[in-house]
């Protein structure tokens, strides 16, 4: 049994093709509406799963990017009875109800399983005639999702090679479908790149690598990476990620689930707001970070408690107008992206597109690379910052 799928984000067409396959459909995909009315027309597939919201295909009017207009080729131009089933996490009242006027047999409302997606499409169209057995699939696919939204994560990493935590990003992406790493060698003297490579081994559409053969600090790969990923039209946020995980996945991923349903540009964790919270951190250390935090507040005349925590989300035209210029400070390209929004959206604009959001835990993990010498310097590096910005 041939079943289309249609959606403009390739890891969600990825990750529905294998697991379909791996359930013995064969499986077409398209990922925008004129090359999926084509291939409908073409293949004849018993079942069709299409997204409402996607981009436009070159060349097509604007009419062509909702996925319902595959639904009413279907159902009212060519008049067949193929089941159609909308995978989206479009939540419109109105627009859900266009689509079960128009005919779908079912509405999927992302995040969900891959398992609860097989056990709808066998409700339509049964069980393949294969001999496949479904049981293990069915375990994996309870604890595999896919996401409302496509998400790109930058990982800094420099000579990383005996801190990679290789185990968790793997597990990470193998649970989280609308999630993609891209880890940015910044130049690394030790094994960081082969640890990397290994990494990528068999996730190469979930995990990449984003070779720098000079070290640049880890502003500008940050700044790199950013810009590398927001070439690419399949992701809906994008943001990074220390590669010591000091912020874990949890906590990023409570980031990312704010900024889906809010209208927020930039969504940012916060060490210190929730004191009572199961944050770790050296007592020195954490005086000497309150201080300077304090100090950048006044400079920067916005709220802001944690500035330099590094777990932060936003939109892509938040990358375009604020990481196209390399940043000029080691350590604080954070408070210099905040003053570069500041001067593209205006400083009280600012104050209401973005938020600092409490973590849930946070670590210093050992071997960080940034010491106290070099939190005092960073006084001195906010005036350079605040001469030049």
């Amino acid at each position: 049994m041939k079943i289309l799928i249609i959606d403009d984000q390739q890891l969600v067409l990825l990750s529905l093709e294998k697991a379909l396959t791996d359930l013995g459909y064969e499986v077409i995909s398209a990922d925008n509406v004129i090359d999926a009315i084509n291939k409908y027309d073409s293949a004849q597939p018993n079942l069709v799963i299409v997204d409402i919201n996607m981009e436009a295909a070159d060349n097509s009017s604007a009419e062509f990017s909702s996925g319902l207009e595959v639904v009413k080729h279907i159902k009212q131009v060519r008049k067949d009875k193929t089941p159609v089933m909308v995978l989206s996490g479009n939540t419109d009242e109105e627009i859900i109800i266009k689509g079960f006027d128009l005919g779908i047999d079912d509405y999927m409302k992302k995040p969900l399983s891959l398992s609860e997606i097989g056990a709808r499409v066998r409700r339509l169209i049964g069980l393949t005639t294969e001999n496949v057995s479904t049981e293990n699939k069915d375990v994996d696919g309870k604890k595999r999702f896919i996401q409302n939204k496509i998400i790109g994560v930058v990982i800094p990493c420099y000579n990383e090679e005996k801190r990679l935590l290789s185990d968790e990003f793997r597990d990470f992406v193998h649970k989280n479908l609308g999630y993609h790493l891209c880890f940015v060698n910044d130049g690394s003297k030790d094994k960081t790149l082969e640890v990397l490579q290994d990494l990528v081994k068999g996730k190469e559409d979930y995990i990449s690598v984003y070779d720098c053969e000079k070290n640049g600090g880890k502003a500008e790969a940050v700044r790199l990476g950013m810009l590398h990923l927001a070439k690419q039209s399949q992701f809906d946020y994008i943001g990074f990620l220390d590669a010591d995980l000091s912020t874990d996945f949890a906590d990023f991923n409570d980031l990312a689930e704010t900024i889906s349903n809010s209208k927020y540009k930039m969504v940012f964790g916060s060490r210190i707001t929730r004191m009572g919270a199961d944050i770790e951190k050296e007592s020195a250390r954490a005086i000497i970070s309150k201080t300077i935090n304090f100090i950048i507040r006044k400079t920067l005349g916005m709220e802001i408690k944690d500035t330099q925590c590094g777990a932060k989300i936003m939109t892509k035209d938040v990358i375009e107008n604020t990481f196209k210029e390399k940043f000029i400070t080691k350590w604080l390209f954070d408070v210099e992206i905040f003053m570069r929004m500041k001067k593209v959206y205006g400083a009280k604009e600012t104050k209401d597109l973005i938020l600092e959001q409490p973590l849930k835990r946070w670590i210093h993990a050992d071997g960080s690379k940034l010491s106290m010498k070099d939190s005092i310097k960073i006084v001195g590096q906010l005036g350079h910052c605040l001469l030049y910005t």
